[in-house]
Parts: structure tokens; C-alpha cells; sequence
């Protein structure tokens, strides 16, 4: 069996659903609870002595990655599964040593095996249903117009309901609090435009964010607009444009469907990784680029709230995969297909742009797509600058620089300035109407990325 190649404590702890499981995971990277711990392939076991008197079982499928333990916490993965990872992490001659396949644990080798058995009945599923196309092909035409239906009765509503706010005045859009905008989106969720139900919501937001919220309020309210009107005139919209204005309403296309289809195959390096939440959803973003071309894309998981998504990928792997872009003027999201061969680390530090050539690309983007959020750049030569009020992250050979916001932990804007150290650095992060969102950065010692 093709062994996988050992990943770093900083790819392991990526994964951490949160800094509580980070700092319980690490607690447990010590030999001294451990018994039976083995690898072989992609398969990663071990016995962790608990609070009981039967040790909690643990097993990792590193190529999905996948977990499973016997404990009874709710997180994934556990702090068991992430002790686990970090021993395996010590490399050969750490307390997880390489195994024969006869070695795997029965209980181990009984979940390993259903995966594998799911894992090609889904695929025998998915080449069924594209071979046989929709089951009812009219009966799915119907549906569609209806829905498409609805959603104008919901965007022309929105248009009213702006045009009320606008004539009212922004400057006391501050007084109904969140309840005016929660009535509002949840108008958009009945019309099943659950896109525009999602700026609704964030319009609550930019009122209680404080500072010149009016500034921003007529921003959101303009592209919320300007996406209301695309959808009523699609119609004489180009054809990207036009999937592009469906998806940012919530129209999404069914991954077997998305898989069907052309596919892209490449060695996609894992650049970052992070979630966000609200009441409703956890979301896991993970951004992925291609070695070879260059290209970016973007793969979206979702958990209920409270409970992370089942998609996790370490940071800073390579997989030789293949994806499938969703339609749009400019594809970004992808869905995950086929993958080949096991999962390897990354030879080399990213290529990356200057400042400048960045931001022009994100304007170029921004004129495709309006209603961008985040544009993925990869910034080669920069230097981060601590201020008072806020860091900047600037070329170390030119004037250009561009504002940084807070990265996803709140030790990442230091952590970034201690692996730079004052000296030039790889940066990888999202480009947004506030400032570059820093994920991932490169020291000039190794290729593989840390995350922020």
C-alpha cells in the first residue's frame, strides 16, 4: 500500500474545529496515553487512555480526511483524533510507526472498509443517475418555472421594500434594529431566493457595525438592487453574467450533476482553510490552487450550527484531483470529484503577484461580478506593517501596500509578522471591499504554508 505523506502539527491543528480542541489535541500529542498505535496507507490508529476502563478507539482516514472515535464528543474531529494526528506527525521513528496491513486493528479495519464500500456505491450512484439523466424531466421543468416564478414575485417585493427605505432616508435605518431586516429576509426564504434573504440579514449588520454605516448601507442597498434587477432581466443578461446572477440568488446546481460534467483535473495544493457560523449554519471555506496553471478554486461544506462540516482537508497537501467549476462569470466555487494517487505535500513556495497587479486583477473581477465578496490572490515580495490603527501589508521594492483585516484567529496578524520577521514573505489571502484577509503565509525555511 502507497503510503501518505506525514503532514506538519500546523496542518494537524488546522483542522481544530476550534482553540479549545486545538489546545486539548496538543495535551494528547504525548506517547504516555497511547497503546497500539499504528499507519499503514492513508490509515492512522491508536488506543487513548480515557476517564473509563476501555481506552477510546481512534482512526483516521488521512486521504479524506475522515475520522472516527469512540469518545462521545460531538466536535470533528475530537481531540483524540487530533493527538493522534500530531504523533503521526513526528515522522518515522516518532510513537506511530509504519505497520504491515495484517497490523490494522479489527475495529479499525471493519470502518475503513464501509468507507471504502460507500465510498464506491456513491460513485456507482453518481454514474447512474448522470447515464439516466432527471427521472422526470418535465416534472423538473415545472418545478423550475414555478420556483422562477416565485423568486421574481420576491425580487420585485425587494425592489419595493428598498425603494421605501431609500425614500424614508438611510439616516434612520438605524432605529427598527435587526427585526426589520429579519421580516424582510425571511419574504426572500418563502420566494426561495435564499441569496437575497443572506444580504437581507448583512444589512442588519452594517447598521450595528457602527463608523459611517450610512456610507456602506447605500452600497448593500445599491447591489442588492442592481441583483434584484439582474435576476427580473436575465433574460438579455450574457449567459455567464446570467449564472452568475442565478447563483448569488441562490439557484446552486446538484454536485452529481456539477460532476457529470467537464471536470479539471490538477495537482490542487490546500492553501487555507476556516469557518464561520451564525445561528442557522457552520460554513467551511477551503481554497485550493493548482501547482501547475495556477488557477484558483473554492469548496464549500456546511454543518448544522454547532456542528462542523464533514469536508476537511490539511493545509498545505497536494491532491491530484479532479473538480468541476459551478457555472458563473467568473468560476471560483468548485465541487470536489475524483481523486488519484495519495495525498503529497507541496516541493515549493507559491508564485505569487505584486500589490499592485493584484488589485487591478480584483478590480477587473469586480467589474464581472458585482457582488464579489472575497477574490483569492497569491502576493509574493510583501512586508507586513504594524499601525495604530491598522496594519498594512506592502511590497518590499515598491510604494504599493493595501490595509489588512483580521485574519481567522486572533494571534494571526503577530504570527505573520513573526515568520516575516521584517523580510519579504509569500502571502495568500482574499482580496475584500475592507482589505486583504490574510490565510496563509510562507517563511522563507520551508514550502509548506502557516496558517494565520
Amino acid at each position: 500500500m502507497e503510503m501518505e505523506a506525514r503532514w506538519t502539527a500546523d496542518q494537524v491543528l488546522a483542522l481544530a474545529p476550534d482553540a479549545a480542541s486545538r489546545k486539548a489535541g496538543a495535551r494528547l500529542a504525548t506517547p504516555a496515553p497511547w497503546s497500539g498505535a499504528g499507519t499503514v496507507g492513508s490509515a492512522v490508529w491508536g488506543l487513548c487512555k480515557g476517564s473509563g476502563s476501555k481506552p477510546y478507539q481512534t482512526v483516521v482516514d488521512v486521504e479524506g480526511p475522515a475520522f472516527r472515535c469512540s469518545c462521545p464528543s460531538r466536535k470533528f474531529p475530537c481531540k483524540h483524533a487530533l493527538g493522534l494526528l500530531l504523533l503521526w506527525a513526528e515522522g518515522e521513528q516518532g510513537p506511530v510507526a509504519a505497520a504491515q496491513p495484517a497490523a490494522v486493528p479489527e475495529w479499525a479495519e471493519l470502518w475503513l472498509s464501509a468507507r471504502r464500500k460507500k465510498a464506491e456505491a456513491t460513485a456507482e450512484s453518481a454514474e447512474a443517475r448522470a447515464a439516466s439523466g432527471p427521472a422526470d424531466p418535465d416534472g423538473a421543468k415545472r418545478r423550475a418555472d414555478r420556483r422562477a416564478v416565485r423568486v421574481e414575485g420576491g425580487a420585485v417585493e425587494l425592489e419595493q421594500r428598498l425603494a421605501d427605505l431609500l425614500r424614508g432616508g438611510l439616516a434612520g435605518a438605524d432605529r427598527g434594529g435587526y427585526r426589520q431586516w429579519d421580516e424582510i429576509a425571511a419574504r426572500m426564504v418563502d420566494a426561495q431566493a435564499p441569496g437575497l434573504a443572506t444580504r437581507v440579514r448583512g444589512l442588519g449588520a452594517v447598521v450595528g457595525a457602527g463608523g459611517d454605516w450610512p456610507s456602506r448601507m447605500l452600497e448593500e442597498t445599491a447591489l442588492l438592487h442592481l441583483l434584484a434587477r439582474g435576476f427580473l432581466g436575465r433574460e438579455r443578461l450574457p449567459r455567464p453574467l446570467e449564472e452568475t446572477v442565478r447563483a448569488r440568488v441562490g439557484f446552486t446546481v446538484d454536485t452529481a450533476e456539477l460532476l457529470a460534467g467537464p471536470t479539471v483535473r490538477g495537482s490542487w495544493q490546500v492553501l487555507a482553510q476556516y469557518d464561520t457560523a451564525d445561528e442557522r449554519l457552520t460554513t467551511r471555506r477551503i481554497w485550493l490552487r493548482d501547482e501547475v496553471e495556477g488557477r484558483f478554486a473554492m469548496l464549500l461544506s456546511f454543518g448544522a450550527a454547532g456542528r462542523a462540516p464533514e469536508l476537511a482537508l490539511a493545509v498545505g497537501s497536494v491532491l491530484d484531483a479532479e473538480l468541476a467549476y459551478h457555472p458563473a462569470a467568473l468560476p471560483l466555487r468548485a465541487a470536489l470529484g475524483t481523486r488519484h494517487g495519495a495525498v503529497a505535500a507541496s516541493a515549493a513556495v507559491p508564485t505569487g503577484t505584486a500589490v499592485s497587479p493584484a488589485l487591478d486583477f480584483y478590480g477587473t473581477a469586480l467589474a464581472d461580478d458585482p457582488w464579489l465578496d472575497a477574490w483569492p490572490v497569491m502576493l509574493s515580495g510583501v512586508v507586513p506593517i504594524p499601525g495604530p490603527d491598522r496594519w498594512q501589508l506592502a511590497d518590499a521594492t515598491a510604494e504599493d501596500a493595501v490595509p489588512l483585516t483580521p485574519p481567522p484567529t486572533p494571534s494571526g496578524l503577530w504570527r505573520l509578522a513573526a515568520v516575516s520577521a521584517g523580510h519579504p514573505v509569500t502571502v495568500f489571502g482574499e482580496l475584500t471591499p475592507t482589505g486583504l484577509h490574510p490565510l496563509a503565509v510562507w517563511s522563507p525555511e520551508t514550502s509548506q504554508p502557516i496558517p494565520l
